[in-house]
């Protein structure tokens, strides 16, 4: 009976440590993008500044979804968004009002003034919120840090 009991509380103190670890094995090894709406951008960057990428989508594109997956989940790509970027989800096809800078508009009419046609299309825009420019099509995760890298130096 002794022996029993010492067992089942061995099983139960293993399985407390298994439990606290794993989460942190979760958190390392499946980093996201910190995805933001285009009024959380416009407010963080006006008190400190940085580059924006705008992934301008739509519920029914099989490319977007393909990005999503791939491109944004890829280790190197999520470090080089999360520490050098603000980073937009914006679908192209939402027409809820957002109040931004005292303008209202929508999802809708922020990727049409953007000049986005089709879709996946990637829109960069500089920390003054000027548009650098859009790059439209599906990226894998090579081309895409490369991208990256290109507007990062761009003055």
């Amino acid at each position: 009976m002794k022996n029993t009991f010492l067992a089942i509380l061995l099983v139960s103190v293993i399985g407390l440590f298994a439990f606290q670890s794993e989460p942190e094995k979760r958190t390392n090894k499946n980093k996201e993008i910190e995805w933001l709406s285009i009024t959380e951008a416009y407010k963080l960057n006006q008190k400190e500044p940085r580059k924006i990428f705008v992934d301008v989508y739509t519920n029914w594109c099989g490319w977007c979804k393909k990005m999503d997956k791939e491109t944004f989940t890829d280790p190197e790509v999520v470090d080089i968004v999360n520490e050098k970027f603000y980073a937009v989800k914006l679908n192209a096809e939402n027409r809820d009002l957002i109040i931004m800078n005292g303008d209202t508009t929508t999802q809708q009419m922020i990727a049409r003034s953007m000049g986005v046609t089709g879709y996946p299309t990637i829109v960069y825009i500089k920390e003054d919120f000027q548009t650098i420019q859009p790059v439209p099509g599906y990226q894998n995760a090579k081309k895409f840090k490369d991208t990256l890298e290109k507007i990062l130096a761009w003055k």
